[in-house]
This record gives structure tokens, sequence and C-alpha cells, in this order.
């Protein structure tokens, strides 16, 4: 039994760039609630979080950019070549971090809950879940991983992987592996395999994968009248999450948005870094939803309706359905990223659900305006909406 009454708690593990966060993803798309023990520990060093004053007052003010921010790059370059440094920085944020696990998990309505670590087995974390997963890949592909996607020199990105813990000791104590050095889909398979084998699993995701059915208002418009618009009339919309099995909608969905044709393997990969939701109408998809929640912070930057669909209608059931899960997620604030050219029928459709236009300098709370500094595309607007009164990481 976990640490937490009526909870099947898995504690995801495995080195450096082996892919724990995709297949924490994939867990969540099959309707586990997931934690990145990892980005809390950075989310609880932004200014304002509680572990802020105390690491800036054991290491110095020198580790802060100019903007006040504790720079990792500074910070990572001090812990990971002093050990006992390094131990000092756990012993201020481990404590912190486990209580935000903790409060996260407690409020929790799902069942299932991840916590992916790091160094899971290293904390006591460990003695708190239920079971031990973790990812596995070759020494040679976590080097490339890091070199392609974190644009790390390889003598670097080498050094890096060898000066973590021991991966066989991980292996060692596992109950389930999964081996990440195939395909997206092979993994994927795998997870699906130890899922089905977690008691209560099965209702989980048939309960997430059907998020809702809309029933759209009648318009005063006649059929006649849609017609002459080039719209089509719509009554109800399935909005669904996007899964392995619909993973070539999507890609035919992203096509007619940009013109580009991802493979289905690129789109199976993407669901490692967002999740996607889908508008159905009769069968057929008209819509489509892309976005990530992430330290407490939900991210849009992807929304698409078919031109034939009555755009905001389709947008705002899209988009409520990422509001909900959002608030599932425990997420304090929600932003959408748009086109700076995007319509005023876009637009007006998310202001009239409670969303305002921000300048990145206006967002007062320094964990979300990192957040939304760190994903926001470039060329896009930023709207934002409150999703929750209280916050987990309360400043001192």
């Amino acid at each position: 039994m976990s640490g937490w009454e009526n909870k099947y708690v898995i504690g995801l593990t495995g080195n450096i760039a082996t892919g724990k966060s995709l297949v924490r993803r994939m867990l969540e798309h099959l309707g586990a609630y997931t934690i990145d023990a990892d980005s809390l520990a950075h989310q609880a060093m932004a200014p304002g979080a509680p572990a802020y004053k105390p690491v800036v007052s054991m290491f110095g003010r020198w580790i802060l950019d100019p903007d006040g921010r504790i720079d990792r790059a500074k910070l990572a370059a001090v812990v990971f070549s002093h050990p006992e440094a390094l131990a000092r920085l756990e012993a201020l944020t481990h404590p912190i971090v486990i209580q935000a696990i903790s409060t996260l998990i407690k409020r929790s309505r799902h069942r299932v809950i991840v916590v992916e670590a790091i160094k899971l087995l290293e904390s006591e974390i460990a003695g708190m879940v239920d079971t031990i997963w973790v990812v596995n890949t070759s020494e040679q592909q976590q080097v490339e991983r890091l070199v392609s996607k974190r644009n790390m020199p390889e003598e670097q990105a080498r050094r890096r992987v060898q000066a973590q813990n021991s991966q066989a000791d991980k292996l060692g104590r596992a109950n389930v592996i999964i081996d990440n050095s195939r395909n997206p889909e092979d993994a994927w398979k795998q997870v699906r395999a130890a899922w089905s084998r977690i008691q209560g699993a099965a209702e989980e995701e048939t309960a997430h994968s059907l998020i809702q059915r809309v029933e759209v208002k009648p318009t005063p418009r006649t059929p006649a009248a849609a017609a002459d618009t080039g719209r089509m009339v719509i009554t109800s919309l399935d909005i669904v999450r996007g899964m392995v099995h619909n993973a070539d909608v999507i890609a035919t969905l992203i096509h007619q948005r940009s013109g580009y044709v991802p493979s289905r393997q690129e789109v199976i990969r993407a669901f490692g870094e967002k999740s996607y939701m889908l508008a159905m109408s009769d069968g057929s998809a008209v819509g489509m939803i892309g976005f990530l929640v992430e330290n407490l912070v939900t991210r849009v930057d992807e929304l698409f309706v078919v031109k034939e669909a009555p755009f905001a209608t389709v947008a705002t059931a899209l988009s409520q359905a990422v509001e909900r899960a959002s608030r599932d997620l425990q997420s304090e604030v929600g932003y959408v990223f748009l086109p700076n050219d995007a319509s005023q029928e876009m637009i007006q459709a998310l202001v009239q659900q409670g969303y305002e236009r921000q300048e990145l300098e206006e967002i007062k709370i320094p964990a979300w305006r990192e957040a939304v500094r760190e994903s926001r595309p470039n060329g896009t607007l930023i709207l934002s909406k409150k999703l929750r009164a209280d916050r987990v990481l309360k400043p001192l």
C-alpha cells in the first residue's frame, strides 16, 4: 500500500534522457494523474516560492540572472561538480517538494497517480509508492538525445550521462521496466500492457477517453443559410482525448492547419510533450486543441477548427474541455497562445469564456511568468484565465 489512502502510486524513474517524461505523458493519456517532481523542485526555487530565499542565502546572489531568477545553469555547474553542494540543495528543496507532492495526491480525484523523479530511489518517496517503474535505453541513445534535443555538445552530454547514479541499480529495483530504445509506438504498447495489470485502470481509461458530449444549441440560422456561408450545421460534438489509435486523425488535422504532413510516429512522439483533444461531429474530426499542463500551469499552443465548421461553437467546446481537464490536473492558471494575426472571431471566442489579453511583463506570479516565457511560441498573443484560487507552492 502507498503512503496515500485509496491511491495507487507509481514511482517512475530512470536516468537522464531515457524517456521518463514520454512514459509519464502516456500514463496521463490513459487516465493517471501525473506529477513531475523535478519540475516541482524548479518551481519551488522561483522568486517568491518557498525555496527561493533559502537557496539564494546558501549559494549567494551570484547565481541570479539580471531579472532576479535563479540561473539553473549556474546552479547546476556548482551542484553537479560538488556532491556536498548537491546534498545541501536537496536538503532544502526535497521537504518542500515532498509536501507539495503529498498535497497534490490528496487533492486529486484520480485513483492512479504517477510521480516522476530522477532521484526517486534515493529519496523517501521510494518507500511511499506502490510500485517502481524504470525507463531504460542505451547510454549512446541518452547522449544522442541530449545532443539533439537539448543542444548539448557531445562531450558534455556524455559527462552528464556518466555522472548519473547507476541505471543498473535502478533496473535492479524495478517492478516494471519500459524499454524506450525503439520507437514511441513500441514504448506505448509496453505502457499499455503494464497499465492493464493495474486494478481499476480500465475504468480510469474508459472515463478518461470520452471527455464529454456537447449538445449544440440551435441558432436562428436555417440549414440553407448555413449552406450559403459554407459552414456546416452541428447539433452535437463529442470531445475525445487524442490517443495512439487516433494519431492518424491528428496528423490529418495538423496537415490541414499547417500544410506539414507528420508521420504517425511523430504524432505519437508528440504525446510526450503535450496532450490533444479532438472535436468529432457525426464521426468526422472538425477541430483539435493541443495543450500542456506542467508545473500547475496550462498552456495551449494549437487551436484549429476546419473551415467548414462554426468556429466559435467548436473552439468553445474544445477550450472548455481543456479547462475541465486542467482543473482535474489541479492547474492554477491557463494560457492560450494565438498567432499575432489571429482573427477577431478566434480571440472573441476565448474572451467570451473569461480569457484576457496579457503581456508577458504583466504576469505577476514569477512561476507563471517563467512557464510562459519558456513555452510561448514566437509571434503569438497571450490570453490568460485563472483556474483556481489557491496555490500549491505558496510563497514564504
